[in-house]
């Protein structure tokens, strides 16, 4: 019985100070760890089937579709509404009130009525009203260019242009998924102990997949004609994101905890393989091979990440000589390749901290089952002041030595607007609301603590009844000790901070690629690119990690 509950070798975990850095958080790359991918697996566990349930759409691709799959022994079902809008209302940014289209993820299947209701509402969004069975609520924009041309391909008898799929690789792209109570919905625990939906989002990863399955539906109608298997699969959804996602990670330290800790843990694992077999090194070079051949279709307009992503090109062409067949037959050689790459830059090493968790699913993906925060924070309390300054020193070394009154160490400063309830980024010195300021400035927090520490010990409650603003600096250090990757170990109201890297990391997390910023505020990604169809779930459906289209 002892072996059943032994947990794998593992190398030491790489330390916070290096994992929590937003440089480093900025260069991650999907895994098989992803939420999409961990939902993915599931589904062609239970062999699920989307089964079109209601399609009353124009010739012009207008109307509303039905799509419902099985998850855990519940049924959920996709309400797709599609509207003709203007292209002078199109626009991803957060301020539009109208989208190409619409979708409500339903708990159940949807009758006459609800359907109705979820016509009539989801095209308003958050002007709309929604219900207990409405779990998840999204709206999309049609890539207006390719959505054309394959319309036209298709009525003309032909396939798509393929150099366009290949570019381009959506027809829509989503600017909001909403979960978790938002604007009326089901609140998340009404189903996060369901089987198959108790994982981080999953149930926003179900309805992106199923959009993507509407999507290549409506193309298919309005063009009258059916796109190659290969097209289609290559052809994810699109989406478009700002601010509003970063601070999440800031306001769910335990969660945030879990997901870097199983990624480093997963690693580790991987890097305590003593040999590998000749089948494993054989993997290994293909998955090299492919990382080489998705770089170099991942092209963006932004001259800057693009610049990023040929440095990127350039050196994963050295790093693939660390993973010659010949470099893998030693001991530890995972271990070795790690050490080496980091030498070569953050991109190269958290390209090369995905690759090598990628063959190893049998050693792995248990671990995408702690992921989630089902208990919510828990951390022994720090018996006085001196605990308190011990764990400052110990784990907010990295916030204890700014300066957080020179201007460029809190030029920035975050807040909610009011209009549209989102997270939004000010600059502290040019522009007014700082007196409304979001409390994301942890760093500066535990540093004003820390300088009210009273020079004698004295009970942590003694402290904060003298000093309650420093209650969440506390809280934030107390659970430090528990949650060691729970913290981001930078300023992030520094002029210096890239929200986009607070985006990508959460994004990685998701399953997004191809990442295409506009800005170092918000970015458009592909998901689901490459991932399984759904009449092809469980035929080898899980092998899609950095996909190349090579059609």
């Amino acid at each position: 019985m002892k072996d059943i509950f032994e947990a794998p070798p593992q190398m030491p975990l790489r330390p916070p100070d290096t994992v929590m850095r937003l440089s480093l958080m900025g260069s991650m790359f999907p895994t098989r760890l992803s939420f999409l991918r961990s939902l993915l697996r599931r589904l062609a566990e239970e062999q699920a089937h989307v089964v079109r349930r209601e399609w009353q759409m124009c010739a012009e691709g207008f109307g509303h579709g039905v799509f419902s799959v099985d998850l855990g022994g519940h049924t959920y079902s996709l309400v797709a509404i599609s509207t003709d809008l203007p292209p002078e209302m199109r626009t991803d940014r957060v301020i539009a009130t109208a989208w190409d289209s619409a979708y409500v993820l339903f708990d159940g299947i949807p009758d006459a009525e609800d359907i109705a209701r979820i016509t009539a509402n989801a095209p308003l969004q958050e002007a709309g009203r929604f219900g207990p069975r409405d779990l998840i609520l999204s709206r999309a924009n049609k890539s207006v260019r390719l959505f054309a041309h394959v319309i036209e391909a298709l009525r003309a008898g032909r396939q798509p242009d393929l150099a366009m799929i290949r570019d381009v690789g959506y027809l829509m792209r989503t600017t909001a998924v909403y979960g978790n109570g938002k604007f009326g919905i089901a609140d998340r625990a009404t189903f996060d102990t369901r089987a198959g939906l108790e994982g981080p989002f999953a149930a926003e990863m179900l309805t992106v997949w199923l959009i993507r399955h509407f999507t290549h539906a409506l193309v298919e109608h309005v063009g009258q004609g059916t796109l190659d298997p290969v097209i289609k699969r290559h052809l994810g959804i699109g989406n478009s994101t700002g601010l509003g996602m970063a601070p999440f990670l800031v306001n769910h330290p335990v969660l945030l905890n879990n997901w870097m800790l199983v990624r480093e843990t997963a690693l580790a694992r991987v890097r305590a393989i003593e040999r590998l077999s000749p089948q494993q090194i054989a993997r290994i070079g293909v998955l090299a091979q492919r990382a080489a051949a998705h770089l170099e279709q991942w092209r963006v307009p932004d001259a800057v990440h693009q610049a990023r992503i040929n440095t990127l090109r350039e050196a994963w062409s050295h790093a693939v000589d660390l993973l010659a067949s010949e470099r893998l037959t030693g001991v530890r050689p995972l271990d070795a390749v790690m050490r080496a790459s980091q030498s070569m830059g953050e991109n190269v090493e958290e390209l090369m901290a995905a690759l090598l968790i990628e063959p190893f699913g049998d050693l792995v993906d248990g671990l995408t089952e702690c992921m989630a925060d089902p208990y919510g924070a828990f951390a022994t309390p720090l018996s006085d002041t001196d605990a308190l300054r011990a764990q400052m020193e110990a784990e907010f070394g990295w916030a204890l030595g700014v300066n957080y009154t020179a201007p460029q160490n809190c030029g920035q400063f975050w807040y909610v607007s009011e209009e549209k309830m989102e997270p939004r980024l000010g600059l502290r010195f040019e522009e007014e609301g700082a007196a409304l300021e979001s409390p994301l400035d942890i760093g500066r927090r535990v540093h004003a603590a820390y300088a009210d520490l009273p020079q004698r010990p004295e009970p942590v409650s003694t402290l904060l009844a003298r000093h309650p603003e420093h209650a969440l600096a506390v809280e934030r250090v107390t659970l430090s000790a528990r949650y060691p990757y729970a913290e981001i170990r930078d300023n992030l109201i520094a002029q210096s901070c890239l929200p986009i890297d607070m985006l990508r990391c959460k994004l990685s997390f998701f399953g997004a690629s191809k990442f295409d910023p506009k800005s170092d505020r918000w970015t458009r990604i592909t998901l689901c690119q490459g991932a399984p169809l759904a009449e092809d779930l469980g035929q080898g459906g899980d092998d899609w990690w950095l996909p190349v289209f090579a059609a």
